[in-house]
């Protein structure tokens, strides 16, 4: 159905080469011929315009090929990312596939102080419990907390459960869903004359949003998705949403914050209110509120861009966007930039960022020598007027620490893979054997697996990914790999963004088999489409980093496995000790995308027939 696709262009939306122009102007003429709804650059980052349009609904289940589609969960949606290739192969076939994850109940309660965001409730349930609690999880959240927080910061919240490791978070649909959807029908009868996908109505003909509009509303609100009366959650987590205080994460990781208050008087070079989560009316409108009648600091850099064209009208209306600008921020179009390590305001060499994004991983938003924190449009304002970290507010010397609880309710057993078969398929290996070059870090994200500088030069073949593998993580990788090894990483491996060059990339560079800890469902998704080889083996990465410590970060261990992929037996050997690790053999479906080439070539065997 052509009705069901769409097509958004907000990545890359400052390259205005002929090259990328380009690039653009056949993907609308793509869309034209296929009659999908395109929204051109300028108009918006694709996740608020989803959500403004009325692709992404109360009760549906959307998909986008952006890890960030998670934030659909804000307004009672199940949003989830694919990827690029899984995209191509929906259009071609109308089919998908997905492993049902385990569900964690987040229940919040009380409501929050003033001053305090969704923004700092993500930050603060990321850093809290950043030990993979929610890894590969679906998101409930419930609890009397959630009456008290607005789509905005329901939204945001959604937003980052990206971060926070899930594969979805979802908010229930109520009263507010309610009010933000009949103030929506109102705001797209005045902005339907600038979408040119929407026809034009009759002289004297009622406007109905094809989507958005009072049938549609009510009906999602009367079918309205609950929890089944006794229904199993795999783990149940608490947070007092009275005891969050403004919080900040990094620098240059998301799972760990703190208060303000312990970073106060870090000197900062650059400031940015940009991206998906937190770009938003609301937000402009804070930070606004922050800098009217100031300037920002000498030597620093304030960037501020609205999250889509609309958001941009709204506040340009009110004033705050020109208050922004007479304080001397720095305004970028509606879209993505510097938050992907695109276009203006990158962080150089030695400089220290705080941005309301939602991601700090290093180099992403420029040089891997600069610091990057996260924290809400408010303290970010604050701290481009004073130059450095600070609360918006006066805060107390004392923060008292977020009030949370954890109950897991099931253990999940490890499969019992003794008597497993080594039989495999025609053409595929039944055994893989190596040395194992160990790369340790956890949560090793996919900017640091493959540079965001580098994810949309489309014109990069397999040798210069292979030289630029893992340069955000260590240098030195690319020189040091060899065809023969098997890749060992740590826990959550391929965090981030759903980028699919981040598998692509280390089968550039020769990896076949990756066995980590545990691994990003996400990237799991691209490495299987691709037809790169994976295993979890928790056992074996305790091991090594017993063994070997953390020192290099890549090791060339020495030691040789030899792996059996149908029965999951990891035979491994180093001196005169050997050890048997059984983990997860790889079953006909993997083993039938692999010997295709990959999804892409899978779909066209079947496209064939």
């Amino acid at each position: 159905d052509p009705r069901q696709p769409v097509f958004a262009l907000d990545h890359d939306v400052q390259n205005k080469t002929e090259k990328n122009l380009n690039k653009y102007a056949s993907i609308e003429a793509f869309a034209a011929e296929n009659k999908v709804d395109f929204y051109p650059a300028g108009r918006g980052i694709g996740h608020q315009v989803m959500v403004e349009e009325g692709y992404a609904f109360p009760g549906t289940l959307t998909v986008a090929s952006d890890s960030h589609s998670n934030m659909y969960g804000g307004i009672g949606a199940l949003g989830t990312p694919i990827v690029r290739t899984d995209a191509a192969a929906i259009w071609a076939t109308g089919q998908t596939w997905w492993q049902v994850p385990p569900v964690v109940k987040v229940e919040l309660k009380n409501k929050l102080a003033p001053g305090v965001t969704g923004k700092d409730v993500i930050i603060t349930l990321c850093s809290v419990f950043n030990k993979d609690e929610v890894l590969n999880t679906a998101i409930e959240f419930t609890g009397e907390g959630v009456k008290h927080l607005g789509i905005e910061d329901r939204l945001a919240i959604a937003n980052m459960t990206t971060e926070w490791g899930a594969l979805a978070g979802v908010f229930p649909i109520d009263r507010v869903t309610r009010d933000y959807y009949q103030k929506r029908i109102q705001v797209l009868d005045r902005t339907r004359f600038t979408n040119k996908n929407i026809a034009p109505v009759p002289a004297g003909q009622e406007f109905v949003h094809p989507r958005i509009n009072k049938k549609t509303v009510e009906k999602a609100l009367q079918n309205e998705v609950v929890a089944d009366k006794g229904a199993f959650y795999s783990k149940h987590l608490t947070l007092d949403l009275a005891t969050v205080s403004p919080f900040i994460s990094g620098p240059n990781s998301v799972k760990v914050a703190q208060s303000v208050q312990d970073l106060k008087g870090v000197k900062i070079n650059k400031a940015y209110l940009v991206s998906c989560v937190n770009s938003r009316a609301s937000d402009l409108r804070q930070a606004a509120a922050v800098v009217k009648g100031k300037k920002i600091a000498e030597g620093v850099e304030f960037y501020v861009a609205a999250a889509s064209s609309e958001v941009q009208a709204e506040v340009e209306q009110t004033g705050d966007w020109q208050a922004l600008m007479d304080a001397g921020a720095i305004a970028l179009p509606a879209g993505c930039g510097p938050c992907v390590g695109l276009g203006t305001g990158l962080l150089k060499d030695g400089e220290i960022g705080i941005s309301a994004t939602n991601r700090n991983f290093k180099g992403r938003m420029g040089s891997p020598n600069a610091l990057a924190y996260l924290a809400s449009p408010a303290v970010v304002a604050a701290s481009a007027i004073t130059g450095k970290i600070v609360s918006p507010t006066s805060m107390d010397d004392a923060v008292p620490a977020p009030a949370t609880s954890l109950v897991v309710l099931s253990g999940q057993k490890s499969e019992d893979v003794s008597e497993a078969s080594d039989e495999t398929i025609a053409n595929f290996p039944a055994q893989m054997s190596g040395e194992l070059l160990f790369c340790h870090a956890d949560n090793l994200n996919t900017d640091g697996i493959y540079p965001g500088k580098y994810t949309y030069q489309d014109d990069i073949g397999p040798e210069t990914m292979r030289k630029v593998v893992m340069e955000n993580y260590d240098t030195a990788f690319a020189s040091i790999v060899k065809p023969s090894d098997i890749l060992i990483g740590g826990f959550n491996f391929g965090t981030g963004s759903s980028r699919e060059q981040a598998a692509t990339a280390l089968l550039s560079a020769g990896v076949k088999l990756l066995i980590a800890g545990s691994f990003s469902e996400t990237f799991k998704r691209n490495s299987i489409n691709n037809g790169l080889l994976l295993m979890e083996s928790p056992e074996l990465v305790r091991d090594l980093v017993q063994a070997r410590g953390r020192e290099k970060l890549t090791d060339r261990t020495g030691w040789q496995a030899t792996v059996s992929l149908a029965s999951g037996k990891v035979q491994v050997s180093h001196g005169a000790e050997q050890k048997v690790y059984r983990v997860g053999g790889l079953g006909k479906s993997i083993q039938e995308l692999w010997v295709a080439g990959g999804l892409e070539g899978w779909v066209k065997e079947q496209i064939r027939q």
